[in-house]
């Protein structure tokens, strides 16, 4: 049975950099960022590849439908059986989706969602500090915060509950945050 772990944090928050440390430190856990994975998909050149294709290279929203496929495939084919999924889900419709499937699935169990939490202004510090193209400048950083924050409090709302919501602060050094991560999956497998 696979074991899932869903890392969500606003931008800037670290999450991607925490998960994949963890995942570096621990030879039993993968890493996995959801736009990755559909862009190895695009890369391998399947049937959903160039599906996918179809959408990304237009610009369009790529149906939740093949986002589930897409990221449900890579999960199961993953060489560990602890996968860490960071920036996934960023709607309550991709949450329900989820939450359906997995429903539905039995090789793979969510244990928890980790929210790395940080200050707006840590994460507008950090993302604006890192100049590594469009993504980086005021307005989009604006409008990305903006689409992360309207479904959290569904998203809380919908995990808390289940005892399945992990709270964790992103603000501290990279390595004290990392620890922590790694200290609570452990803990959880």
């Amino acid at each position: 049975m696979k074991k899932l772990f869903l890392i969500i944090g606003a931008p800037g928050s670290g999450k991607t950099t925490d998960a994949e440390l963890v995942a570096e430190k621990n030879e039993n856990i993968t890493h996995y960022s959801t736009g990755d994975m559909l862009r190895a998909e695009v890369t391998s050149g399947s049937e959903r590849g160039l599906e996918l294709d179809s959408y990304m290279s237009q610009g369009e929203i790529v149906p939740i439908a093949m986002v589930m496929e897409t990221i449900m495939s890579a999960i199961k084919e993953a060489p560990t059986d602890i996968i860490l999924l960071d920036g996934y889900p960023r709607s309550t419709e991709q949450m329900n989706e989820l939450d359906s499937y997995l429903a539905n699935e039995s090789s793979v169990e969510l244990i928890s969602v980790i929210e790395v939490e940080v200050s707006e202004e840590t994460a507008r510090n950090r993302v604006l500090g890192r100049s590594r193209g469009e993504d980086d400048k005021e307005e989009i950083f604006n409008k990305r915060m903006q689409v992360y924050l309207e479904p959290l409090i569904y998203i809380e709302a919908f995990y808390g509950p289940k005892d399945m919501l992990h709270d964790m602060s992103g603000e501290g050094t990279i390595e004290e945050v990392v620890t922590k991560m790694n200290d609570f999956i452990i803990s959880k497998i």
